[in-house]
């Protein structure tokens, strides 16, 4: 069965502040008159874009693993180097989080409230990105790259790293989103890699939307 989600920038809207409220609130405590309320709508306005909660929950989901093939999986494999590519991932994945795309969150930890045909779907998306990371980790640890530590642990590691930042970080907060990308940059390279190149600077550590 094929699935498609709503789209155009009203949907969009949609999906992101519901994927923020069931973020701090959980998918239990939200309510539709939450989402409707927080988007501009009113309850019966939102049921024009989506039939249910639970169908909600699941354009949620397929949003936001759209958002991370076009956002973090194409641009890294642009690079052919397993060290850039690396680099790549957890930048744009951290820098996805960091600006509110709590979407991503959500696709880990609200799977059980899925219909089996949904969460099917959902978890055959999620085990393509993290295979993509475990590849790109075995790469470097034939190159000798990667410190002594299983590419599946590593994988794990860095996707629990970057998606716990929707349940601590603030935008409003002392560190700044600049500081954070960097900081999640260095911890992740030097954890992992046993001598990562010198310049671990984001791309763009200016640009916050």
């Amino acid at each position: 069965m094929k699935f498609t989600v709503a789209t155009g920038k009203r949907a969009s809207n949609i999906y992101r502040v519901a994927a923020e409220i069931m973020c701090h609130k959980g998918y239990g405590a939200t309510s539709m008159n939450d989402i409707a309320e927080a988007a501009g709508l009113t309850k019966a306005g939102i049921y024009h874009y989506i039939r249910g909660k639970e169908d909600l929950l699941f354009e949620i989901m397929m949003y936001a693993m759209d958002r991370v093939e076009e956002g973090i999986v194409a641009p890294a494999k642009e690079a052919t180097d397993a060290e850039e590519r690396l680099r790549t991932i957890v930048e744009r994945h951290t820098r996805s989080v960091i600006e509110g795309v709590g979407a991503v969150t959500i696709v880990l930890e609200e799977m059980t409230a899925l219909t089996p045909a949904h969460r099917k779907v959902i978890t055959a998306r999620k085990r393509a990105y993290f295979d993509f990371i475990r590849q790109t980790l075995e790469q470097l640890a034939a190159e000798g790259k990667l410190r002594n530590v299983s590419p599946t642990t590593a994988a794990f590691s860095l996707l629990g790293m970057i998606l716990w930042i929707c349940r601590w970080y603030r935008r409003d907060g002392k560190i700044t989103p600049q500081r954070a990308l960097q900081d999640y940059l260095e911890i992740a390279m030097n954890g992992v890699l046993i001598s990562p190149a010198p310049a671990v600077q984001p791309q763009h550590p200016g640009r916050f939307d």
